[in-house]
């Protein structure tokens, strides 16, 4: 997929708020994958939300397809539901300048994927949570209980300093 981490955070039992668990350096396929099922057996995973990454014109582009392959391969490997979210077209730039006064250079790659993964799970979360429009009658999903999953996979280019 051409990426260096993966960014991973965890839910709360009741879904409420996520919290980053750590990034993971990307290895092959084999090696990411099992290390991702550990994971998710070692925190009883219920489901999995995987970063969705639009081109700036909201258009999918080539990482966005990237990112569904690889959500169906981790549907099919671990047998639990993945779900794809929008990363947000201001992520990148927020995740960086919030990493940059927290930690030196060399990990800060690291903390803006985890900060990233935290960032698209609490906002899966919350959608789920409350309907986008105050005045939409569709009945809301609540959160099933077990832990969620964010996982993001890097995509995007640091940004320059």
């Amino acid at each position: 997929m051409g990426s260096k981490r993966i960014g991973v955070a965890v839910s709360d039992l009741l879904g409420i708020t996520a919290q980053g668990l750590e990034t993971l350096q990307r290895q092959n396929k084999r090696l990411d994958f099992e290390k991702l099922a550990k994971l998710i057996r070692e925190y009883k995973i219920a489901q999995i939300v995987v970063g969705y990454p639009l081109r700036m014109s909201g258009e999918e582009g080539l990482q966005a397809e990237k990112m569904q392959r690889f959500a169906d391969e981790l549907r099919e490997r671990c047998r639990l539901p993945v779900h794809l979210w929008m990363s947000g077209l201001h992520l990148p730039r927020q995740t960086a300048c919030c990493a940059r006064p927290i930690c030196p250079s060399g990990r800060r790659g690291q903390v803006v994927d985890q900060m990233a993964a935290v960032l698209i799970l609490q906002s899966w979360m919350e959608s789920r949570l409350h309907p986008a429009d105050p005045g939409e009658t569709v009945p809301v999903e609540r959160p099933s209980k077990g832990k969620q999953l964010g996982v993001l996979t890097r995509v995007h280019r640091p940004l320059a300093h």
